[in-house]
């Protein structure tokens, strides 16, 4: 299960000392398919980290040699000097691989505000030696050089009639809809075109990496690109290509939700009954984000009343005095006043379900998130010491 699981495709991921640990912090991932046919979707943050800057104008012509990603440092608010570090790191890049530097797509991870020489020389130095490295065997070295705070790698891969779809990411702290804090490369030897891939990207981006809201904190270098590569020499029906890429986003957003920074509960917060795409999204994101009710998840209370004060928030189509909350299989409000017990509800499970009917109209939608916990506040407290 790798980005390496489509045909035409190698990776490499290396240590270039960006990490205080050791770790490997540096990934490249490149296409050496007959098409190079690439689509990209970023952070929606008016705040963008250098690298998104550059990665935008580099997937305006829709084609994408290579990707290039560092943890360690965002290199965001680094000024002209930043910019000018993703610049030389895609420069660097192309001359190892004889591509343009306009065909290499930079990513980088990690704390804002770091970029300086030091933290510049790592970045091209191990650029360098992960094109020495790159292999098809590549793909976990790559999905693990690009970890800040998550605990694993994750990888995904679905196969379709004759061809693949394969993936990495990275992402566990400041989890919000935009595309929450990821950097997800995507691979496929499917024979699309980068109109097809764009279409396919953003419809799969829409249902499943932007209803992923762990803390409602948007970052400023969030990006998810797709590559193909045509080796299969198969064209699949644009419908068949656009679920299979959704299917992998949504493998890869839950295994973003299961590594989110101290969580205890994976909840799933499904709205039923609304009135349109927009309201149910809308109601699902207002209970995500929460902090009432996910501390309350976080100590095994069904407290199902701060739901109904969540959804009271939002300029959604409803009537308070309608609506059914079920958690975990229990209906504990029917009509907008208690139904069972409370005590009957068992919120020991990782797993959480919550189901809400606002009985407006036959639209659903589902909000990932997880419960807020001490270990979550002390991480991100610490995050920069």
């Amino acid at each position: 299960m790798s980005v390496t699981a489509a045909a035409g495709f190698e990776a490499s991921g290396v240590v270039a000392g960006l990490k205080s640990s050791g770790a490997p912090d540096v990934a490249l991932v490149v296409n050496r398919g007959r098409s190079t046919a690439a689509a990209a979707v970023f952070t929606s943050n008016r705040a963008k980290a250098n690298p998104v800057l550059w990665s935008q104008q580099v997937i305006a012509d829709g084609r994408v040699d290579a990707v290039v990603l560092n943890s360690g440092g965002a290199n965001c608010f680094t000024g002209a000097f930043g910019f000018q570090t993703t610049h030389s790191t895609a420069e660097t890049v192309a001359a190892a691989l004889g591509v343009s530097a306009t065909d290499v797509l930079v990513c980088s991870t990690g704390l804002i505000g770091v970029g300086d020489q030091t933290f510049r020389d790592k970045v091209l130095s191990g650029s360098t030696a992960a094109a020495d490295a790159l292999s098809v065997d590549g793909g976990l070295d790559a999905a693990t050089a690009i970890m800040t705070t998550d605990t694993k790698p994750k990888q995904a891969v679905v196969s379709g009639d004759g061809w693949v779809v394969g993936g990495m990411a990275k992402g566990a702290g400041m989890l919000a809809p935009g595309l929450a804090t990821m950097l997800v490369v995507l691979t496929t030897d499917a024979d699309v075109d980068a109109s097809g891939l764009d279409s396919a990207l953003r419809e799969a981006t829409r249902v499943t990496f932007d209803r992923l809201d762990s803390d409602g904190c948007m970052s400023t270098n969030d990006t998810v690109v797709l590559l193909a590569s045509a080796e299969s020499g198969v064209a699949p029906p644009a419908g068949d290509f656009a679920a299979a890429v959704t299917a992998l986003c949504a493998d890869l957003a839950e295994q973003l939700q299961a590594d989110a920074e101290g969580a205890s509960h994976d909840i799933r917060i499904e709205i039923v009954g609304a009135a349109s795409d927009d309201d149910a999204v809308e109601v699902g994101r207002s209970i995500a984000r929460n902090n009432l009710f996910k501390a309350a998840v976080f100590g095994n209370d069904p407290n199902w009343g701060r739901v109904l004060a969540a959804i009271g928030t939002t300029s959604a189509e409803f009537d308070p005095y309608d609506v059914d909350v079920t958690i975990n299989g229990v209906r504990v409000c029917h009509a907008g006043a208690p139904d069972r017990p409370s005590d009957d509800v068992d919120l020991t499970p990782r797993a959480v379900h919550v189901l809400v009917d606002l009985k407006t109209g036959p639209v659903e939608a589902t909000i990932l998130t997880n419960d807020l916990t001490h270990d979550y506040v002390h991480e991100n407290s610490a995050y920069s010491s």
